[in-house]
């Protein structure tokens, strides 16, 4: 019991490491911010995490990280899991360590050191990872065995996890619902994203919709959290207004 209660201090920390070093507020944000003291949270500050369901249609390797953060605090593993190698199939690295670390650790499942090397192999594959330094002691303290059975399970596993295909899904993804922000944004729109708006905070606003371009900055941050790393990601940013062709002349 002594060693599932260390294990569980492990995963905790390391997810609340994870969504406060990457995570915006406008996005997630958990009751407590760990990252500050040297206690690991506790499963009530893990569930407490707050997730914007409308992610999912943009940036859904972040939003199914959000979740599985929040239903491990709920001690739901299974489920956490599930949504853990969901974010993963949208080119989540940070949920790729995760379930490596689980793996290693045998976190709610019995000890697997081939697959926490292959989740851990997928979670570093970025140059100047900053995931690389547990790759490569993982891969140090491997057998051969060992070694040999993560390299046959990422034969099955990078064509779905892998950046080669999953990094250019989520980008798909991303883009589409960008495009159709900034389309939005430029009628002056206010955009209502399921989830976004606290209910137990006042707002001056009585819809409590923001800007588009409040939504579309908080979205371009929490992107971060997917494409970090990636070559083929270029962040959206702040819109910029166009000057006119004779403003842009008597300059």
């Amino acid at each position: 019991m002594a060693t599932q209660g260390r294990q569980r201090g492990l995963i905790a920390w390391t997810l609340a490491l994870l969504m406060a070093a990457t995570v915006p507020q406008a996005i997630a944000q958990t009751t407590d911010s760990t990252a500050e003291n040297d206690t690991p949270p506790t499963d009530a500050d893990l569930a407490g995490t707050r997730c914007v369901a409308g992610e999912e249609k943009i940036l859904p390797g972040d939003y199914f990280y959000c979740l599985g953060t929040q239903t491990y605090g709920l001690g739901r593993y299974a489920t956490s899991q599930r949504f853990f190698k969901t974010a993963a199939s949208w080119a989540s690295k940070p949920a790729q360590y995760v379930l490596g670390v689980m793996a290693l650790n045998g976190d709610h499942q019995p000890v697997n050191h081939a697959l926490g090397l292959a989740w851990l192999a997928l979670a570093s594959e970025r140059a100047n990872s900053s995931f690389r330094q547990a790759y490569d002691t993982a891969m140090k303290n491997a057998t051969d065995a060992e070694r040999h059975a993560a390299e046959q399970l990422l034969v099955e596993m990078r064509p779905i996890y892998g950046d080669a295909t999953a990094a250019p899904r989520a980008e798909r993804r991303y883009a589409d619902g960008m495009a159709e922000l900034n389309r939005l944004s430029n009628r002056g729109a206010k955009y209502c994203m399921a989830g976004m708006t606290d209910p137990s905070r006042p707002v001056a606003d009585p819809t409590g919709c923001p800007p588009v371009q409040t939504v579309i900055k908080a979205l371009d941050q929490a992107a971060v959290n997917v494409f970090d790393g990636w070559s083929g990601h270029v962040q959206v940013g702040p819109l910029e207004q166009v000057p006119a062709p004779d403003a842009a002349e008597k300059k």
